[in-house]
C-alpha cells in the first residue's frame, strides 16, 4: 500500500473560522486519489470535522506587531511537525481546489511553489500553495531566528520573499503556470479599471487545479459578489465557487 501523503494548513486567530478548514479538507478528499493525512496546525481546533488531524503551531519567535501575520508560516520548517514525515503539500485556507491534486505530488522538485504573478521577472514565489520535505529545510527557520522579525520585514517585507531568496532560484521549482491561478488576475474578465467585472462573470481557467484568493475578496465574499473595500470595482457573484467550496 502506498504511504499517505501529507496535506497541511494553518489557522490562527479569528480571521477564518473552522468552516474554512473543513471545506479545504472536503476539497482535498474530492480531488486527491491517493491516501493522505490532513493536518491543521492551529491555536483553536474547535469545530473541525472528523478526518482532520490537528496539532499546536510549532514554536517560533515572531516579534510584535507581526505575531498574526504569514511570518508564522516559517514554523513549518521546524525539525519536527507533530508526527508527520515525508512530503507535505501546504495550502492556505482561502483557496478553492478546482482540479486534481495528485499532479502536485508527482512533479519533481525540492521545493515547489507558485511563481508570484505580480513579479514574473523575479524569483519570488507565492506561498499560498507549496510542497516541501518535512524537516529538510530547517535553515529557513534558523536564519530567520538570527535576526529580529523587523529586520527581515525591512529587508524582504513578507515571508514568501524571505524564503524565496534564502532558497534561491536553483532550489525553487515553480508549479506550471496554469495549475495555481489568482482569482483577481486570471478568473475575472479583462478590461480597464475592472469595468467588465460589473457585467461579466468570473470563470475558472482551463487546466487550473487551485484558485488562490489572495487579499480581498475571500471565497465567501466572491460567491456573494462582494469585494470588501473595493465596492467601486464591482463583482458579479462567482457562483461556480459553490460547486467546489463546501463541506
Amino acid at each position: 500500500m502506498t504511504d499517505p501523503v501529507n496535506i497541511i494548513c494553518m489557522k490562527w486567530g479569528t480571521l477564518y473560522g473552522p468552516e474554512y478548514v473543513n471545506r479545504l479538507y472536503a476539497m482535498t478528499r474530492n480531488n486527491l486519489t491517493r491516501p493522505f493525512r490532513f493536518m491543521c496546525f492551529t491555536d483553536d481546533p474547535k469545530g473541525f470535522v472528523d478526518g482532520i488531524e490537528h496539532a499546536p503551531i510549532p514554536e517560533m519567535r515572531v516579534d510584535p506587531p507581526y505575531h498574526n501575520t504569514p511570518w508564522r508560516k516559517l514554523a513549518l520548517y521546524a525539525p519536527r511537525l507533530a508526527d508527520l514525515e515525508g512530503t507535505a503539500l501546504f495550502m492556505d485556507l482561502d483557496v478553492v481546489v478546482v482540479g486534481r491534486l495528485d499532479d502536485l505530488f508527482d512533479i519533481p522538485g525540492e521545493y515547489c511553489i507558485i511563481h508570484n504573478w505580480t513579479h514574473p521577472n523575479r524569483i519570488v514565489g507565492n506561498s499560498s500553495v507549496f510542497r516541501f520535505e518535512i524537516g529538510q529545510l530547517t535553515e529557513l527557520l534558523d536564519v530567520y531566528h538570527d535576526e529580529s522579525t523587523q529586520h527581515w520585514v525591512d529587508v524582504h517585507r513578507i515571508e514568501q520573499t524571505y524564503l524565496s531568496h534564502q532558497l534561491g532560484r536553483e532550489r525553487l521549482t515553480y508549479w506550471p503556470a496554469d495549475w495555481c491561478v489568482s482569482f483577481k488576475k486570471h478568473c475575472l474578465p479583462k478590461g480597464p479599471f475592472g469595468i467588465l467585472n460589473h457585467f461579466l462573470p468570473s470563470k475558472v481557467p482551463e487546466g487550473a487545479r487551485i484558485v488562490v484568493f489572495h487579499g480581498n475578496p475571500n471565497p465567501d465574499d466572491a460567491l456573494e459578489g462582494k469585494w470588501p473595500g473595493r465596492w467601486y470595482r464591482g463583482l458579479r457573484p462567482a457562483t461556480w465557487i459553490a460547486d467546489y467550496w463546501h463541506d
